[in-house]
């Protein structure tokens, strides 16, 4: 007779589980305050916390905070402890960094540091800011961080397609979804234009500028029903996370089809964006004809790296004698997936009646699998 199988909630941990309990409890605790726009009151609130916190004995230190020249930010800071910025000389200019050494070796309860999607200097010991955070949560060392919805990796197409600004610093999704605590911080797009024009987001020169373009009304609106939708998206998901003890079922497995074009990048995303949603594995599949130039397999270890942000999983296979659509379906069948994701097709209406549509292809030799064609923005606009 089978021996009943315990139930999750009381079952024995394995060593695994335990080693990974022990590492969380050990680790940082991390707090997010997110916007929609600069000057929404983000570093303010975070700051405002900070004094909250101190009040209750708690040991909190500045680690980095960026005023933009805001009197109300500059007053926020008050008596907090600030620790002095790494000042670094790179290419004849002197610049400040966060001091990251100097934090572990005060060791404080929690760190403010603001700027979170902020590139540091090609010379420091992380790349990005968010890396230099989750080495301090690794130190044990909690921290509250502040950041805009644009710089949120799977959302850059979306916010090029409202604003028309290419935001060329991000945050990976995955680094947000481990946030311990997010928090909104939300003004509506009217006092938000209020506040740029009495001057407390940008220098005066820079009013008119920004009022005609990031800060149009229309944009800050879509903003901020984007900011409130990923938010409540990703609360959703760990609500379902710490339900889904000993929860199975048909899962889910998105694969994103790509080629050497500009739209590649966005379909990664869009890929990423449903696979979030769903719960579901991404899977990115490259099909190839003939020998690689060094500039396709520059183009695939680029796409590898991007993968690897995302915890995906880049196929890349010949066609040899097959059709690309062969190709697809074959690897449709083999991993099980359950959604397709396309790019719109370069071919013209008499190539496909002469060659066949690749999509048409698809839905023919597959069954149970949902397509998703992805527009090209770019093709749309010629």
């Amino acid at each position: 007779m089978k021996e009943k199988e315990a139930h999750p909630y009381f079952r024995r941990k394995t060593p695994e589980e335990l080693l990974r309990e022990l590492h969380n409890q050990k680790r940082g605790k991390l707090k997010l305050y997110i916007g929609a726009a600069p000057g929404v009151g983000k570093t303010y609130k975070m700051l405002q916390d900070a004094h909250d916190l101190v009040k209750e004995g708690i040991d909190v230190v500045v680690g980095y905070v960026e005023t933009h020249g805001r009197d109300e930010t500059k007053e926020m800071i008050g008596n907090l402890e600030v620790i002095q910025r790494e000042t670094i000389f790179y290419k004849g200019k002197e610049l400040q960094e966060l001091d990251l050494l100097a934090i572990v070796r005060r060791r404080p309860k929690v760190v403010i540091i603001d700027e979170l999607a902020h590139t540091n200097v090609p010379t420091s010991r992380h790349k990005k800011r968010f890396e230099d955070v989750s080495y301090l949560l690794n130190q044990g060392i909690s921290v509250m961080s502040a950041m805009n919805i644009q710089h949120m990796e799977s959302v850059h197409d979306l916010v090029y397609a409202v604003t028309q600004v290419k935001v060329r610093e991000t945050v990976p999704d995955l680094f947000i979804q481990q946030a311990d605590e997010i928090q909104l911080v939300d003004v509506t797009p009217e006092q938000l234009q209020k506040r740029l024009r009495e001057g407390k987001i940008y220098e005066v020169h820079k009013i008119e500028q920004s009022l005609q373009s990031f800060f149009k009304l229309a944009n800050l609106h879509a903003l901020r029903e984007l900011t409130l939708r990923e938010i409540a998206d990703e609360v959703d998901g760990k609500l379902i996370h710490a339900h889904e003890i000993g929860v199975t079922g048909i899962c889910e497995r998105i694969l994103v089809c790509i080629q050497y074009s500009e739209t590649a990048e966005k379909l990664i995303r869009r890929g990423w964006r449903m696979a979030n949603r769903l719960k579901a594995d991404l899977l990115l599949l490259h099909v190839f004809t003939g020998e690689q130039t060094e500039r396709q397999e520059a183009q695939i270890k680029h796409w590898q790296a991007f993968a690897d942000r995302f915890h995906a999983s880049l196929i890349v296979e010949e066609a040899k004698k097959q059709k690309p659509a062969a190709v697809i379906v074959n690897v449709a069948k083999q991993y099980r997936v359950t959604q397709i994701l396309l790019g719109q097709s370069a071919r013209t209406r008499w190539e496909e009646i002469r060659k066949g549509s690749i999509v048409n292809t698809i839905m023919r030799q597959t069954h149970n699998i949902d397509i998703h064609i992805v527009s090209d923005s770019a093709k749309q606009q010629k």
